[in-house]
């Protein structure tokens, strides 16, 4: 009858033969139906025979206060560093027996259990399940993450522009071309007889003659030189943004043996749950 044993039991007692890239869901949370949280899975039980993950240690401290459960792994469905258990409700946790880390299970044993658990009265009628055998196979689908940018554009204020007028003062020299009158006497000698004797008409006889001259008359008319308007014109410009960006790949190991981290098959016939309880009892 083939053994269930702890998945730390065998990295701690054959670590040089797994290496690092088992796959190992310890610490992921946990989901159960319509994606509600309940709790973690604390680690995985492995069928010493195939090697291969038939259970998930799962505590449920979601749903109740302290429980953990052994959980079917074909009833989970890996994204990421979540595990979603979409069929999983609290009426068949609530069933189901509470995981002793000291007993030795056995594969047929716990099949058994589950079988009677999933179908028991006090789950409701459309929420028991007949468990299947591939019901305990690891997830065959296994969903891989991938991250892509999203690049949003945001408008700032990348500069400010004040528009304004001063008054700048100049001193300005213009020629302008003025007249004058200046005053011409012309003397004439003359011999001919007057009547008139002299002192008759002194200081009557006074000559007056206008003297005309241009002055420059300076007054200033304002003109508008220039019109100034002020407008946006926009320009654009490509920038490169480098970011660090991961994915996921798939490591595909059809048979559901152990490999190694160079890809080779890990013959497991040395292994068993006797070896790992004498480890453990060390």
């Amino acid at each position: 009858m083939s053994q269930l044993i702890r998945l730390k039991d065998i990295q701690a007692t054959h670590r040089d033969l797994i290496g690092d890239d088992y796959y190992d869901p310890t610490g992921k949370t946990a989901f159960g139906v319509n994606e509600e949280k309940i709790g973690k899975v604390e680690g995985a039980l492995v069928e010493d025979i195939t090697g291969r993950i038939r259970y998930l240690i799962v505590d449920v401290g979601g749903w109740f206060s302290s429980k953990e459960v052994l959980v079917p792994a074909g009833l989970a469905r890996i994204v990421g560093d979540d595990i979603f258990f979409d069929s999983l409700t609290k009426s068949q946790v609530e069933a189901m027996e509470e995981y002793d880390h000291d007993y030795q299970y056995s594969y047929k044993e716990q099949a058994n259990k589950d079988r009677q658990a999933f179908v028991a009265d006090t789950i409701p009628a459309d929420e028991r399940v007949e468990l299947k055998e591939d019901y305990y196979n690891a997830p065959n689908t296994l969903e891989l993450l991938e991250e892509r940018l999203t690049v949003n554009k945001d408008r700032i204020v990348a500069g400010l522009v004040k528009v304004g007028k001063h008054v700048v003062s100049e001193d300005r020299a213009v020629d302008v071309e003025l007249e004058e009158e200046h005053a011409h006497i012309e003397r004439t000698e003359v011999n001919r007889p007057t009547e008139r004797r002299i002192g008759d008409d002194a200081g009557a006889d006074t000559v007056q003659v206008e003297l005309e001259a241009e002055r420059a008359n300076v007054h200033k008319d304002t003109y508008v030189t220039e019109e100034v308007n002020v407008g946006k014109t926009t320009e654009r410009h490509t920038e490169t943004i480098h970011e660090t960006i991961q994915r996921e790949e798939l490591d595909i190991d059809r048979d559901g043996n152990i490999v190694d981290r160079e890809g080779n098959i890990i013959d497991r016939d040395d292994i068993t749950a006797d070896d790992v309880r004498a480890y453990r009892n060390k």
